[in-house]
This record gives C-alpha cells, sequence and structure tokens, in this order.
C-alpha cells in the first residue's frame, strides 16, 4: 500500500512528522510526503498558476513544495510517485480542528478533497488545542483509521474528516455528520501609526451551535469525530425541485 502523505502546516510541522513516523510502522506500507515548504493555513483548494513550482528534496521519501497544500498533491501524483497514483493520501496531522464550516477554508481539508477528486481514497486528521500539541493519540488513531479504510475501501469521491479533542486518552470515535460553527466578529479593524484603519481576519471565538450527530458535538463529549464528506456537492433534492419551478 503506497501512501502519500501532506497537509498545510508544513513539511517540517511536528504533525506531519508523528503521522509519517506512525504510518511507517505499518507492515506492507510505503510512505511518500509532499507538503508545502512553510504554513498554507487556510489556503482552501488554492492552486499556484502564474508561476513555476519547484519540488525539493528534503529526504528519503520527503519533498518540500513552494505552492500550496493542492499543488502539493499534484506534484507528489505527478512527479514525486511518478505518475502513479498512491492508494491513499492522508493530509495532517493539523495544529488545530477542522470542524463544520472549518472544510471549507482548511488547505488541510482542501488537500484530501484533491485526492478525492483524482479518485484516490483520502482522510485528513487534525487536532484540537493551541499552542503546544500532543500528536500521539492521533497518529495511533490514523493506524486504525488507515488499517480500516485498507480494509473495507472507500467509495469513489469519498474522503474523510478527522478530528481529535484536546488531551485525547482514548481512541473513543463517533461517526458523524459536519455541525455548524460560530466564529463571532472574525473581522476586526485597528488604526496604524499614521492613522490609517488596517483589519485582520480571524477571531478566538470557538462556539459550536449544538446538533446532534455532528462532529462538533462528538468533541465536545471528548470522542474523535469521523465524517464521511463527498467530493460532489450537488444537492440532488432541491436539483429535483428547482425543476418544479415557474421559470
Amino acid at each position: 500500500m503506497k501512501i502519500l502523505i501532506t497537509n498545510d502546516d508544513g513539511v517540517e510541522a511536528k504533525g506531519i512528522k508523528a503521522l509519517t513516523k506512525s504510518l511507517r510502522t505499518l507492515k506492507g506500507v510505503e510512505v511518500i510526503v509532499v507538503a508545502p515548504e512553510r504554513e498554507k493555513s487556510a489556503t482552501s483548494h488554492a492552486l499556484t498558476l502564474h508561476r513555476p513550482l519547484r519540488l525539493i528534496k528534503k529526504g528519503s521519501g520527503v519533498f518540500a513544495v513552494d505552492g500550496t497544500p493542492t499543488d502539493s498533491v499534484m506534484l507528489g501524483c505527478a512527479v514525486a510517485l511518478k505518475g502513479q497514483k498512491p492508494d491513499l493520501i492522508v493530509s495532517g496531522i493539523n495544529a488545530g480542528g477542522n470542524l463544520g464550516d472549518d472544510i471549507h477554508y482548511s488547505g488541510t481539508v482542501s488537500a484530501a478533497i484533491e485526492g478525492g477528486i483524482m479518485g484516490i481514497p483520502a482522510i485528513a486528521i487534525s487536532q484540537l488545542g493551541r499552542g503546544r500539541f500532543d500528536f500521539s493519540q492521533s497518529a495511533k488513531f490514523a493506524q486504525v483509521l488507515v488499517a480500516a479504510v485498507k480494509r473495507n475501501g472507500l467509495p469513489r469521491g469519498i474522503v474523510l474528516n478527522v478530528n481529535v479533542p484536546v488531551n485525547c486518552q482514548q481512541l473513543n470515535f463517533e461517526l458523524t455528520k459536519l455541525g455548524k460553527r460560530d466564529y463571532g466578529d472574525i473581522t476586526v479593524e485597528k488604526i496604524d501609526p499614521r492613522g490609517r484603519p488596517y483589519y485582520w481576519i480571524g477571531g478566538n471565538h470557538y462556539a459550536f451551535q449544538d446538533i446532534a450527530g455532528s462532529d462538533c458535538n462528538a468533541i465536545v463529549a471528548g470522542k474523535i469525530s469521523v465524517t464521511p464528506l463527498n467530493v460532489n456537492t450537488t444537492d440532488p433534492r432541491f436539483l429535483n425541485e428547482m425543476k418544479k419551478w415557474k421559470w
């Protein structure tokens, strides 16, 4: 089984190193790492189209890309793996959660979704917390999940989004749906020394809506959440409803 590992925190991040070390202990598994050379958080599914990219070898089976997480997946498959698709893509371990609406901004999740677009089974793994992170339990659960995917398979276009709670002690998990994040006032206005306004996007508000069966609720309960995402975002029910409209 050939696994391509990537992330959005950069090739030198502690999370990707913990994930790589963990998955390389599995029997019959070959691991290749292709990740951004520096942090590319919240880049979503961005591609670099207006300048050339470089793939830099950092060690045995480890490459850095001077681009985005999605760039890394594309160059990983086309160049590092010489056009051979991996059997699985694992993106992470992200330093910080990717719950609910976060998936639309996350470079970590988008890298996994790129795998789904390419027809490759993919997993995104994120660890909640701030400051210093202990990725040991997330890395252990990655082994469990990779073994399960290897045994059972994933349907084409399905990506698994995993979130591990802070200070996770046991590998208790719940199969969940996406929840709803409450970001609060994420645009902050400040004044520079010359009296001109400037803005920061991103806040410190981490509230969740109480939705039974959601990834957010699982995390609040101290459980790992595993959420299947569909790359095809068409809503078939409303598509049929629209066909009834009077145009």
